[in-house]
Order: structure tokens, then sequence, then C-alpha cells
């Protein structure tokens, strides 16, 4: 694939193309960034390696797939790379598209995927038409999700971190995409903000119902409670997974809520308190520990947060990114040894 960017490089706006440079980078064959050209991905980006910056499709001819690398808030796509997905479809090339303008809603790309016979895919799009129901679920899978004081603080790479740190201490886990950017990593999931209200419960325990058979699954969040524009997503997606943890995720040295400069950011104490009596009106649940993400600050620092978050809230902190899930892996663990979540309560149903 070649990603596109065209100017947008902070982890916010690009964190798509950020995420897939980072974890789908053997796929990526360039980002098209014109103000980058010349650079590597590395350069810009931070992650990606060698892989180039370019100015224009025919600079990356070997790709057959042109992805929309950004996600900026409602999800519409800039008038000025009309241009550059019509040549796209053109060139016969599939156009990904993860932003809730769909690509199939847009009568001259319709019409030029048509003509040229070429594929278009709205990650997106999806006919979820189900409310939650409480049947089936299996009481030996441990059900973990990811939560945050704000939206955009690194909630999808906390779940794929610990998914993966889970992996590797030799548990059968799995990670469960509930956005475009992880779905397009892992090939699966619902994009659970594009779920018509009443029915994102049971999309969320839908996903529960087809990863179970896992022993542990991680589930990406969405949102925040805390933000005006995106809380009923996080506790729609809370309420339908009933998770037995969480892990609170935020962005160190941040003070308010993204896109909104006037609304300030809760304590950490208080979003820990009001996750858990948000997640415990329907199952009994509990914050486990706190991923960090130190992006903006050196190890030092980010070292010294984690130790004071610790000590604040009696919880293991760790960046997964600059330290590693092993702290949040061995609080996992030990609640699922506590839960008595072990493989010998595969068959038995719980709810």
């Amino acid at each position: 694939m070649v990603i596109l960017t065209d100017g947008f490089h902070d982890p916010h706006m690009a964190k798509t193309a950020i995420c897939l440079l980072q974890y789908c980078a053997d796929e990526v064959v360039a980002v098209l960034d014109a103000p980058s050209v010349g650079k590597t991905c590395q350069e810009v980006f931070g992650v990606g390696g060698a892989i180039p910056c370019v100015g224009a499709l025919a600079d990356a001819a070997e790709a057959n797939t042109l992805l929309i690398g950004i996600a900026p808030p409602g999800g519409k796509l800039p008038a000025t790379w009309r241009a550059t997905i019509l040549e796209a479809l053109a060139r016969r090339m599939t156009v990904v598209s993860g932003l809730h303008d769909f690509l199939r809603d847009d009568a001259e790309f319709r019409r030029a995927a048509e003509q040229y016979g070429a594929a278009m895919v709205d990650v997106r799009d999806n006919q979820e038409r189900d409310v939650a129901r409480r049947i089936g679920i299996r009481e030996g899978c441990l059900r973990l999700h990811t939560v945050g004081n704000d939206c955009c603080c690194g909630k999808m790479v906390t779940s794929l971190e610990l998914a993966r740190g889970l992996g590797c201490a030799g548990v059968d886990a799995a990670f469960v995409a509930t956005g475009q950017t992880g779905i397009l990593i892992s090939g699966d999931g619902i994009a659970i903000d594009r779920v018509i209200a009443d029915f994102v419960a049971g999309a969320a325990e839908k996903l529960v119902l087809a990863h179970q058979h896992h022993e542990v699954i991680v589930v990406e969040g969405q949102g925040s409670l805390f933000h005006p524009r995106y809380s009923c997503v996080s506790l729609g997606l809370l309420h339908g997974l009933i998770p037995d943890g969480l892990v609170l995720c935020y962005e160190m040295g941040s003070h308010t809520v993204f896109g909104m400069e006037q609304v300030r950011l809760p304590s950490l104490e208080r979003t820990r308190e009001f996750y858990e009596s948000a997640a415990n009106l329907m199952h009994p649940c509990r914050v486990l520990g706190v991923a960090v993400n130190g992006r903006r600050f050196s190890d030092e620092a980010v070292a010294e947060e984690c130790e004071r978050v610790s000590h604040r809230l009696g919880l293991p902190a760790c960046d997964v990114v600059r330290q590693g899930p092993k702290l949040l892996v061995e609080a996992a663990m030990q609640l699922r040894r506590q839960l008595k979540k072990t493989p010998d309560a595969a068959d038995r149903p719980a709810l």
C-alpha cells in the first residue's frame, strides 16, 4: 500500500498512518506526503524506518492500494485529496478509507471506480443491528478493556502491546479492534463509533462472543467518558463488553480535552473512580494498571512519572512503547488467577 498523509504528521491527525507504519511496515511501499519528499518515514513520523515519503502516486508504482492515513475529528475527507483519490482509481488501485465520509457515497468516486474497475473500501461501514442480550458469555475468558481520560491517548497501542505481551508469556490472548486503525492492523473488528446508538452494546457483545474462545481478549477502547463529543461511544462499549479488568490510559503532560481546550481533564483518581463505577453497574470490574503515553518526554521523565502514578494509585504504571507491557501483563495474569479464569472454565457460561 501507499499511505496518504500529505502534510498531516502529528500523532493525533496522522495516527492511522503512524500505527500502520509501526505495526504493518512490511505492507507499506511509501507514504504520499508532498511536503516531505526525499525524507524517510522515520524522519517524519518517528516510525517506519527507511520507507520513503513521495510526492506522487507514480513514485510508488508497485503499490496496488491507496490508504487514507488520517483520522480527523468528525472523519471528514480533505477536499484537496479528491484528485489523488480519482487518480488512484484511474490507476485501478484499491482505495481504503476509515473516514466517516464514505467513498461509496460520493457519486464522482463511484463513477470512477465503475469506469476503471477499481475497488473502494470503507472500513467504518457496518450493518450492526443487534441489541445486547447477555447470553452465552463464557466464564473462562478474561475480558480486558483499555479506557482513557481522553481520546487519542494510546488505548489502541496499549491493547496491541498488552495482547502481544500476554502471548509472549504463553497466554492465548487476542487483540479485538473497535476502530478503523485497529481493524486495518488486525483485519477484523467493528468500528464502534459508526454503529447506531441502540446497537453499540450489542456490537460490543458480538465482538466478545466472536473472540471468547481465547483465554484472554484485550478490547481496544474508544473516546472517553470525560469527552463531551465521544462519551456515548465509550459508555456503550464499556457496558456491552462487561470487562473483568480495565487498563487506564492517559497522555503525560495533557491537561485539557483533545480538540476542546476549554474543557479540563479530570484527575487520574477521578478517572479511575468513574470508570470503575460505570463498569460495575453491569459486571464486577476494576482498573488493573495504568498505561502512560510519554511520547513528548524523555525516558527519565517518563520513568519518574510512572513511579509517581504508581504510588498515587497503588497500581502498576508503564509506558508500553518505551518500557514494554511487562507490568500490565503481570497484573492481567494476577487478575486472571484471582478470578479463576482458567482453561477448565472453558465450557461454563456465566451469563
